[in-house]
């Protein structure tokens, strides 16, 4: 009897498993990124027209975890805003220049280059800008997202 138990509990600890392995693998160069498809200021964004979005993984105006990847032009400041979600991000390259507080101060930015990593803990407000180039960022986060300013 004991044998059984213990059988059955393996069996759905490796079920359990499989319902937690992704659906679809990936594997992505940064050429293979396709920004010329990507749609402009999607959800978890600042809403800036000019802002380009890729969803790598997931969708993030539903519950569960997503990664999008945006490029925002050089020139672009993003106003003091929050998200509902808690996020985290790495800039891919760029140097992105970033702060946090309820409304934008250039003094509280800090320059964030290829590699960096920070975060935008919930309803928490941040600001930032881009100068003299694009940036490309990832951000991981666990939807739903939005953006209030």
């Amino acid at each position: 009897m004991k044998r059984l138990a213990f059988a059955l509990v393996l069996a759905a600890f490796a079920s359990s498993a499989d319902a937690q392995t992704p659906p679809s693998r990936q594997r992505l160069a940064p050429a293979e990124f396709d920004f010329s498809a990507a749609g402009s200021a999607g959800a978890g964004t600042s809403g800036i027209a000019a802002i380009q979005t890729i969803v790598l993984k997931g969708d993030p105006t539903k519950a569960g975890l997503y990664t999008i990847m945006l490029r925002i032009p050089a020139g672009t400041r993003i106003a003091a805003h929050t998200h509902p979600d808690d996020r985290i991000g790495t800039v891919i390259s760029g140097t992105w220049y970033f702060g946090y507080g309820p409304t934008f101060d250039a003094a509280a930015l800090r320059a964030l280059p290829p590699g960096s990593f920070y975060t935008e803990p919930p309803s928490d407000p941040h600001f930032a800008e881009t100068r003299e180039s694009d940036v490309v960022l990832q951000i991981t986060g666990f939807g739903p997202t939005g953006t209030t300013y």
